[in-house]
C-alpha cells in the first residue's frame, strides 16, 4: 500500500534526509587511497550517532537473507550495490559506491553516491556522469499526474544512448516510516505507463548504470551484487517529495545545488 505523506511527515522525513546527505557529503571527503571502506564504516556509524539517529542498514533484514552487518554499503568498481565494508584499501583509480541509511525520529533518509577514488580512466568518469545526470533527467520526470514510466523512460532512454546500460533485478522504492516502501521505482520502462504520481508520495530514485550488460550476479556474502561481464558499474540516489510546485529534493546537500536543481 502507498502511504501519502503529510507535510508534518514530509519534514521529519527531510530532517533524517539531510543528515544522510552530510553523512555521505563528510564519507565523500574521506574516500582516498589508502582508507579502507572498514574505515569509513565506522566513521559513518560515528557520525549518525552523533547526529541522534542510527543507521538504518545496520541489522536490516531482507527477504530471508542474513542482518546486514554494516552501518552502510560499499561497493567498488564492478560491484553494483550492497557491498560489506571490509579491510579492502581503496587504491587509485577505484570507482567506489557509498549508500548511507539514517533513521531518526521515526522516519529514515537513504542516498548514495559514486566517489572517484584518485585519478580514474576517463570511461569511468564518463559513467559517472551519465549515472547522474539520469538521476537529474529522473527526478525532473516525477511531477503529479506523471506515471513511474515516464521516470524510468527519462532514465533508459538517456542511459542507453550514451551506450551504457540500465541494471534492472534493483529499483527505487517508497521512504517513510519503513526504509523501503510501495511503490518500486523501475528506472527503465515507457512513458504513460505504470502508477500516476501524487503529492505527498516520497520515493527514492537510485540509478544503477553499467558500462556493460545490465545483468548481474550475487556473491557468496549473499549481499554484493557485481556486473555478470565484470564491467564497471555507478549509482547515485535521491530521495524526492512529489510536490505540485515539482519536485522536492530531500537529500540535496549544499555542494549539489548547482547541478540538481537545474532542470533535466
Amino acid at each position: 500500500m502507498i502511504e501519502i505523506k503529510t507535510a508534518a511527515e514530509i519534514a521529519l522525513i527531510r530532517r533524517s534526509c539531510q543528515i544522510t546527505a552530510e553523512v555521505v557529503y563528510q564519507l565523500c571527503q574521506a574516500a582516498r587511497p589508502g582508507v579502507t571502506t572498514k574505515e569509513l564504516d565506522q566513521l559513518a556509524e560515528r557520525l549518525i550517532l552523533d547526529s541522534g539517529g542510527r543507521p538504518s542498514f545496520k541489522g536490516y533484514a531482507f527477504a530471508g537473507l542474513p542482518p546486514f552487518p554494516a552501518s552502510i554499503t560499499t561497493s567498488l568498481n564492478d560491484e553494483i550495490v550492497h557491498g560489506i565494508p571490509s579491510e579492502r584499501v581503496l587504491r587509485s583509480g577505484d570507482l567506489l559506491k557509498i549508500d548511507v541509511g539514517v533513521y531518526k525520529d521515526g522516519f529514515h533518509g537513504d542516498k548514495a553516491i559514486t566517489v572517484p577514488i584518485g585519478k580514474v580512466s576517463g570511461r569511468a568518469r564518463r559513467l559517472m556522469e551519465v549515472t547522474r545526470m539520469a538521476l537529474r533527467r529522473g527526478i525532473w520526470a516525477a511531477r503529479v499526474g506523471a506515471t513511474l514510466g515516464d521516470i524510468g523512460w527519462a532514465i533508459q532512454s538517456y542511459v542507453e544512448a550514451q551506450g551504457f546500460s540500465v541494471v534492472r533485478d534493483f529499483v527505487g522504492h517508497g521512504l517513510g516510516r519503513s526504509l523501503h516502501e510501495d511503490p518500486q521505482v523501475p528506472h527503465f520502462g515507457k512513458r504513460g505507463k505504470g502508477l500516476r504520481l501524487q503529492e505527498g508520495m516520497v520515493i527514492c530514485l537510485e540509478p544503477m548504470i553499467n558500462e556493460g550488460t545490465y545483468k548481474l550476479r550475487i556473491k557468496s556474502d549473499q549481499w554484493t551484487a557485481v556486473t555478470a561481464d565484470g564491467k564497471l558499474s555507478a549509482q547515485f540516489e535521491h530521495a524526492i517529495a512529489i510536490s505540485r510546485d515539482g519536485p522536492q529534493i530531500l537529500t540535496l546537500h549544499e555542494s549539489e545545488r548547482e547541478f540538481f536543481l537545474q532542470p533535466g
